[in-house]
């Protein structure tokens, strides 16, 4: 059902919280991907402003943050650097989101239907797992490395997410450490206090609120100290204006004079098709978190992708994705609606535009205390021991996903996990699309579901092992389809088998023949005593 305005006023208890939680953990994410882009710091801002407004009001997504993505930054920063200007590269990002919408219009959402949950949870797991080795540094004091979404083990910045996570042992700044572990102490606990409460007031407090209230509280407490306060690359650093004029210099325009480039040109292609495959991986990831199991039309959310993509390089922003550790964040501080992720993307624009110097003030250990509760969330241990108990089909997919996305990056390692996923479902296929009876000299072939020429081996080597002097009965009446190469094996073998003494017979569906030939079917019909018989005595054997 459609929401009503209703509806929004309803959710503003929720969504207005859920907004300030999602706007301080996209603050220094977009920032951080900006830098690790090498694109100007304002461009990440741009883009989560976007993202949240544009994109908000034009997807119907109900709980979907769209930004700026560490998944894209390796092609953005690559292109920056091939392209002739970074107004180049602003005409490659408006005629991406061009191409989005055409995807769109073209239905190419379906798309993500075709990836298995076991690799969603994969992904969910994998970008928790990340979050965490990424904000430890955080959390340590160590903050010369930029802040990600999903991460990836490919150096971006001074080293890649390991690295840097064991680094940071070695510098580990005890203010910081202090500050992020109460926070992150307190976060837990808090969440447990909660879970316990029947007052709806006291639900209705977002934990990471309170968590950025008491780091920034912490700090200043620590300034008279004689150990002193975080300063410096320990605090969220915002670009800041000192008029209107200066402000609106930080918006580019593109250079339209390199729209026929081929580079150009290359570049839009790319980033249409991993942005939109990352934003419908996120789609049917937060689809899956939405408590309320609504579902997000996706050519809808391609276009909406677009439209923000075009309005993002227009104005001199970084390109727009879908991105899951904000939506993430969006669930669990309790959103209901899309407004939560609109009044995101305006306070972003509000507080840029005119209070830089109180954000200022938030320590990053404080927001890693967040990201690392919210990572926790997306891979608890609880998952693994689940998808273990549903068996090695639904385990291995999942764990090799997450393996995957740890080596390489978000789109490659889902690619991995959807390839293994498809191998168990082919093993599936040849378990279950031929089943096989033996009683004796009488044998039972039964086709079931869709009998495709992946199941050829399988067929061809049971008829071969049929010994001679055998009653043998294939049962094709509950195939949907059988692929032709199966139809040649069966009437390839019914043709030789009176040669070996075999009595042949094959059932079919009366309104369905699956293409094999009259010849076949006319001297079947002679043993359709025989089929009932056969039939009978192997089934009555089979279930003594």
């Amino acid at each position: 059902m459609k929401p009503t305005f209703a509806t929004y006023i309803k959710a503003l208890k929720n969504d207005i919280p859920s907004s300030i939680v999602v706007f301080l953990v996209a603050l220094p994410l977009c920032l951080g991907i900006a830098l690790a882009s090498k694109a100007p710091l304002f461009s990440g801002l741009i883009a989560g402003v976007v993202g949240g407004i544009v994109v908000g009001l034009a997807s119907r997504s109900h709980l979907s943050v769209s930004g700026p993505a560490a998944g894209l930054t390796a092609i953005v920063s690559s292109a920056i650097l091939t392209l002739p200007s970074y107004e180049a590269f602003l005409v490659a990002v408006v005629l991406a989101g061009c191409l989005q919408v055409v995807f769109g219009f073209a239905k190419a959402g379906i798309i993500g239907d075709y990836v298995p949950s076991s690799v969603i949870k994969g992904m969910l797991a994998a970008i928790g797992l990340i979050l965490i080795l990424n904000q430890v540094p955080h959390l340590l004091g160590d903050d010369s490395q930029f802040e990600s979404d999903e991460g990836s083990s490919t150096p971006v910045a001074k080293g890649n997410v390991f690295t840097n996570f064991f680094n940071a042992f070695g510098n580990i700044n005890s203010i910081a450490l202090l500050i992020g572990g109460i926070c992150l102490v307190f976060h837990f606990v808090w969440e447990k206090f909660v879970s316990k409460q029947k007052n709806e007031f006291v639900k209705l407090i977002p934990a990471p609120l309170l968590v950025v209230f008491i780091g920034v509280g912490m700090n200043l407490l620590f300034k008279n100290s004689s150990a002193g306060n975080l300063t410096g690359e320990h605090l969220v650093i915002i670009p800041k204006a000192n008029s209107f004029e200066e402000f609106l210099s930080f918006f580019t325009t593109p250079d339209w004079s390199q729209i026929m480039n081929s580079k150009v040109l290359g570049t839009a292609v790319v980033l249409a098709i991993v942005a939109s495959l990352e934003s419908l991986l996120s789609i049917e990831a937060i689809d899956d978190l939405d408590p309320y199991q609504r579902v997000t039309p996706t050519n809808r959310e391609l276009k909406a992708q677009g439209l923000g993509n075009i309005t993002s390089g227009l104005i001199g922003g970084l390109p727009v994705t879908s991105v899951i550790v904000r939506s993430s964040a969006n669930v669990n501080a309790g959103a209901k609606t899309k407004m939560s992720t609109i009044y995101h993307g305006t306070l972003l624009l509000l507080c840029v535009a005119f209070i830089p110097n109180i954000l200022n003030l938030i320590p990053k250990t404080a927001l890693a205390a967040v990201l690392i509760f919210t990572g926790y969330k997306l891979a608890k241990p609880s998952l693994f021991k689940a998808y273990y108990k549903k068996g090695w089909d639904q385990f291995l997919p999942l764990v090799i996903t997450i393996a995957a996305i740890l080596a390489t990056d978000l789109l490659r390692g889902v690619i991995i996990g959807i390839v293994v996923g498809l191998i168990f479902v082919i093993r599936s296929n040849f378990r279950s699309s031929v089943f096989a009876i033996v009683d004796g000299n009488s044998y039972l072939f039964r086709l079931r579901k869709d009998v495709s020429f992946l199941n050829k081996p399988i067929i061809k080597n049971r008829l071969e092992k049929v010994p001679d002097n055998s009653q043998v009965l294939i049962d094709a009446t509950q195939a949907d389809f059988i692929d032709k190469d199966i139809v040649e094996i069966i009437e390839d073998f019914m043709l030789h088998a009176p040669l070996s003494n075999i009595d042949v017979t094959l059932k079919t569906n009366p309104t369905n023949d699956h293409g094999f030939s009259k010849r076949i079917l006319e001297g079947n019909h002679k043993g359709a005593n025989l089929i009932r018989t056969i039939e009978k005595e192997i089934e009555e054997t089979t279930n003594v």
